[in-house]
């Protein structure tokens, strides 16, 4: 007589006793092979346990190796040191609280920069190679294969003077990118893979998680995926490891927790559909900042630099040579998604001479005119809205400052002659960074604020150092990061 098959279409725990056989088996079931699982699957491996890697698509990779690659490391690596710059784990924290928040996890924040140094290492000894090269102008990513490069904002305002201003977006060397196909994130991802081929690491592709199985004590004992539609039973004797990305592309979870990225462009992949948050819900999961979301702007960040960003109403809002997220988020989040730029003719010259990784971002003009006056009207702002900021900005920026918004006296320069106007409105896109509350050792809590017995998770499937803010390299920072811890304390899990 043929076992009943269990159900797949339900989010709910399946009791092991109604597990008839095992397909598969290992001490450490890692959920997803993305920067957070194969980080997660190595250390489980290298503490001794056997490790099998489930991953719903034909390869490894997931987000990371689409992205541009940035690690935010810090407090003193080998690379910043190289290049010359200072750094220290408090100065590092002093930073990151303020940029991620508010509502940081402040315990989370200081174990990472405490141990940055350490995580660098760690990758560089896997193969990672970070080439000792900095980039200092404005972008979104370096255009070469440059290795480190200001990614949150550290050496603009409001945090210039909060802490001082280091580097820390470390990015992996790979010569002749391709934004969106292949940049660092791929040679991210890549020596960690064959660090998984050279440990014996099993892994299952095209096999996606549907239920967690717990025993009758409620611990994590295994999973329930399908390959190809087909049900597979995966047993874990020690612990089960989440590593499935965000809801970024659920659009039931976008509408309730994330509403202002609702029919917004997912900057994530159509595999972030929020699986593993969901499952670990089903068994009384805590979740944190599932409002917070970072987003991009599509906008050249050399163009920002040297023009003024204004909202619907011909004001200015952030300073522009900040990190391009800031602008992205303070658009979408406090602007209505509002935004033009605006530029004379001079410097949107100087601006486009420069090299940038992003050159689809450099588009014609909407508006072109003679007078601000003018282009006012062809925006169709109220009368005396944009001449009154550009008034304002010029009179301040004849000394060279900005103290309404603090740029820096390098890219302030008064707005004259003919100008060019760049509609801006709704060229956003975001991803959320909210998700499963875990602790130090990337342990699931329950809302009691108890670890769920045999349930570790990592990467953008938590709700790691951000709360709020971002910057360009926390993702593949805290999720390679605390999936170490979460292969570490799987593979020392034992039942009771």
């Amino acid at each position: 007589m043929t076992e009943p098959q269990p159900r797949i279409d339900t989010v709910r725990p399946l009791r092991a006793s109604a597990v008839a056989q095992w397909d598969l088996e290992a001490d450490v079931v890692v959920a997803g092979y993305g920067i957070a699982g194969v980080c997660a699957a190595i250390e489980a491996a290298r503490a001794g346990a056997r490790v099998q890697i489930l991953e719903r698509t034909g390869g490894w990779g997931g987000a990371a190796a689409l992205a541009g690659g940035f690690v935010y490391l810090g407090g003193g690596t080998g690379l910043q040191k190289a290049l010359g710059f200072d750094d220290t784990p408090e100065n590092m924290a002093t930073f990151l609280t303020a940029a991620l928040g508010p509502g940081v996890d402040e315990a989370k924040i200081a174990d990472y920069c405490a141990n940055s140094v350490e995580h660098f290492d760690w990758l560089v000894e896997c193969g990672v190679p970070f080439k000792e090269s900095f980039w200092g102008e404005p972008g979104w990513e370096p255009p070469h294969d440059e290795g480190l490069m200001y990614s949150g904002g550290e050496n603009s305002a409001p945090f210039l003077d909060l802490a001082k201003p280091a580097p820390r977006g470390h990015v992996p060397q790979l010569a002749d990118k391709k934004i969106g196909e292949r940049s660092g994130g791929y040679m991210l991802m890549k020596p960690l893979a064959d660090t998984v081929a050279e440990l014996g690491i099993a892994v299952e592709y095209d096999t996606r998680i549907r239920r967690l199985i717990v025993d009758d004590d409620d611990r994590v004992v295994g999973v329930l995926a399908t390959t190809y539609g087909k049900p597979v039973t995966v047993r874990a004797t020690r612990g089960v490891v989440l590593a499935t990305g965000s809801f970024a592309y659920d659009t039931e979870m976008i509408d309730r927790y994330t509403p202002k990225l609702s029919g917004r462009p997912g900057a994530a992949i159509e595999e972030h559909d929020g699986i593993g948050i969901r499952l670990a819900q089903a068994l009384g999961a805590e979740l944190a900042h599932m409002d917070a979301s970072e987003v991009a702007i599509f906008g050249d960040p050399q163009m920002m630099a040297r023009g003024i960003l204004v909202n619907g109403r011909g004001q200015r809002y952030i300073t522009e040579d900040t990190y391009p997220g800031r602008i992205g988020q303070a658009t979408l989040l406090q602007q209505d998604n509002q935004a033009f730029l605006i530029i004379d003719e001079k410097s949107l010259e100087e601006a486009l001479a420069t090299v940038s990784a992003t050159p689809f971002f450099r588009f014609q003009p909407t508006w072109v005119a003679e007078t601000v006056a003018e282009l006012e009207a062809e925006m169709g702002l109220p009368e005396q809205t944009l001449q009154t900021t550009i008034a304002t900005y010029n009179r301040h920026a004849e000394n060279g400052s900005d103290p309404l918004l603090g740029k820096k006296p390098e890219w302030v320069r008064p707005i004259s002659g003919s100008l060019a106007g760049f509609d801006l409105r709704g060229f956003t896109a975001g991803f959320t960074l909210g998700g499963l509350r875990t602790d130090l050792d990337s342990r699931v809590l329950h809302v009691s604020g108890e670890p769920i017995p045999g349930l570790f998770a990592a990467g953008r499937c938590t709700s790691g150092l951000c709360a709020g803010g971002y910057v360009s390299g926390a993702s593949l920072g805290d999720g390679s990061f605390y999936g170490r811890r979460a292969g570490k304390a799987a593979a020392a899990s034992a039942t009771d």
